[in-house]
């Protein structure tokens, strides 16, 4: 892997990439970029923060031509993430619409405000038998063991390439104006074979972030690393019941101008269980416009999650705990064994029992679970004491006013709080958040999108009130939620199973400590004890760090997410758009 560490900007970096390369042969760049994905304007993962941060770098270099297309959920309802627009690409709007294409056309809602179309797919639901049936004619794609959200991602993809080739045709583009089509994931490879079918001109690109295959390997509690070399992903797909989403990412790879994932671990499961090694590496980086500046505004959105973050803990568990607590977090999606929330949560408990812990620690799990609704208990009792602060009313606190609110540790209502595993595992390692335990766990089961019910913030609005962060991840292809921590200068934990835990080893030249901002533990199939004391080590390790230790890990923090913003990373991309272009080159001489 290749590290950008200086302080290039973008057309800095674009003139060090072709100067590199051989100058008897011009670099081949994209005069348009289509982008499709699932999470195009529709917040789900790793996939939107990867595409959201990175679109205003694109934007800047190629203004409007840079066009990303998602599905259309929506229906009437408003989605806030796009703002539709009735004049932008009008009469191409109208046209495609006369060819069967009910799309809506205006911007994204993000930093740089790109173009989005947005693509009701459902219609072609109708068609699916025969979409399939053309898949596997021309590229022998099984989707005869499809279930789940396989027909409505392919029928997805499907409308995707119509829009795209839609578009092309009607600006009347040619081969020269070098279009570009990126597919990310396999629930977009059909719109990357759709295009080399049917629009050769435009060079394609499919992106896998984490292969299907690998991730339910990793997922059925099997030993994904020690066997990788003898798994067989053919046979592995049919016998985990994924085949035809494997098929659909493993011919998409083989087929595309040029095949790409997003870290050398990635890079390995690709050669071994899709039979294709990755022709490019793309890194993930990130927009620090997301963070707050200057130094008065960061310190001010900090001071405010802190208070926010105490506030509901202390309310729920009926306590007093000052600023001087230890914020810790873990979060993204709810895969338990992947993402290493149960190694975490262990950690935890461990870390109650260690005596030598002098500080309070308040540990949140921060995954959106099955939930129903805001506790209604918490969410009034909340609203009680804002009105009292507000009216700055002044009285005792009371003996009553310090009891817990229902369980003590869980801020939303579940379905089935009986089958939730974060629960199951406070009830089996008896955590319980009483008075006496330093460590208390809650465990916040919902999007932090702002209007949740209890804290009503954004997830980067508490982020960067943490101390401490813990991603010890078993499957992370890269890792967003540790790129995001230290990008709000909070330093973190990782494992080198993760892509972003392998880059910061890297960047230093040897494992990363808590003082260089990350902290990267070696993580195996069968480590889990040996992860879990680590992580209980580091946070007691951190916890008694002074004030200048604790900025000085919080500076290394920030000098890491620098060097893994988009203007150093996005070089990759050329790299793959020239590859594209020459193989597109080639396919059409």
């Amino acid at each position: 892997m290749r590290i950008f560490a200086g302080d290039l900007e973008i057309d800095k970096v674009k003139r060090q990439f072709f100067h590199s390369r051989n100058m008897s042969k011009k670099a081949l760049t994209p005069g348009y970029i289509f982008e499709t994905s699932w999470e195009v304007c529709n917040k789900n993962g790793g996939i939107y923060t990867v595409l959201s941060t990175r679109a205003k770098t694109l934007q800047d270099q190629l203004k409007d031509k840079v066009i990303f297309i998602g599905p259309d959920f929506w229906a009437e309802k408003k989605n806030p993430l796009f703002k539709e627009s009735k004049t932008l690409l009008a009469a191409w709007r109208k046209q495609a619409c006369a060819d069967g294409l009910n799309i809506r056309v205006g911007r994204w809602q993000i930093p740089g405000e790109p173009i989005a179309v947005l693509v009701d797919y459902k219609p072609f639901l109708e068609q699916k038998n025969e979409i399939f049936g053309w898949a596997w004619d021309n590229y022998r794609v099984d989707s005869l063991h499809a279930y789940g959200d396989y027909d409505d991602s392919l029928t997805f993809s499907w409308a995707a390439g119509k829009v795209v080739e839609s578009y092309y045709n009607f600006f009347k583009l040619t081969a020269k104006d070098n279009a570009v089509l990126q597919a990310h994931e396999w629930q977009t490879c059909l719109a990357a074979l759709y295009i080399n079918k049917y629009v050769p001109e435009i060079a394609t690109i499919f992106t896998t972030h984490a292969t299907t295959i690998g991730r339910s390997i990793a997922g059925n509690n099997k030993p994904l690393y020690d066997y990788l070399t003898a798994y067989n992903g053919d046979q592995m797909a049919n016998e985990l019941n994924v085949e035809a989403k494997h098929s659909v990412e493993k011919q998409a790879a083989h087929n595309v101008d040029c095949f790409t994932t997003v870290s050398e671990i990635t890079g390995t499961e690709c050669k071994e269980l899709l039979d294709k090694e990755p022709d490019e590496i793309l890194v993930n980086g990130f927009e620090n416009s997301f963070v707050p500046s200057p130094v008065k505004a960061f310190n001010d959105a900090r001071k405010e999650a802190r208070k926010t973050l105490l506030n509901v803990a202390n309310t729920l568990m009926g306590t007093e705990l000052g600023d001087d607590t230890i914020i810790v977090s873990t979060g993204g999606r709810y895969e338990y064994k992947n993402k290493g929330i149960d190694v975490y949560v262990d950690a935890m408990n461990r870390l109650r029992w260690d005596e030598t812990l002098e500080k309070n620690v308040i540990a949140f799990v921060m995954v959106p679970a099955w939930m129903k609704d805001a506790r209604e208990d918490l969410k009034s009792t909340l609203t009680v004491k804002a009105k009292a602060e507000k009216s700055k009313a002044k009285k005792a606190t009371s003996q009553a006013e310090l009891s817990p609110i229902g369980d003590p540790r869980i801020t939303h209502e579940l379905h089935e709080p009986w089958g939730d595993k974060v629960m199951g595992q406070l009830n089996w390692l008896n955590v319980h958040n009483v008075p006496e335990d330093k460590v208390k766990v809650i465990f916040v089961p919902c999007y932090l999108d702002g209007a949740d019910g209890i804290f009503n913030k954004h997830y980067y609005d508490l982020i960067i009130g943490c101390d401490i962060t813990v991603f010890p991840s078993y499957y992370e292809p890269w890792g967003y939620t540790p790129l995001e921590s230290v990008a709000f200068h909070v330093p973190c934990i990782t494992t080198d199973l993760a892509g972003f835990g392998l880059w910061a080893n890297e960047v230093k030249g040897a494992p990363s400590e808590i003082e260089d901002g990350v902290k990267t533990i070696h993580r195996s199939d069968y480590n889990f004890d040996e992860v879990s004391n680590t992580i209980k080590d580091t946070i007691l390790k951190f916890s008694q760090f002074d004030t200048k230790q604790v900025n000085a890990a919080r500076k290394a923090a920030e000098k890491i997410a620098e060097k893994a913003l988009w203007k150093h990373f996005i070089t990759y991309y050329y790299e793959a758009y020239d590859k594209a272009i020459a193989k597109r080159d080639e396919r059409i001489k």
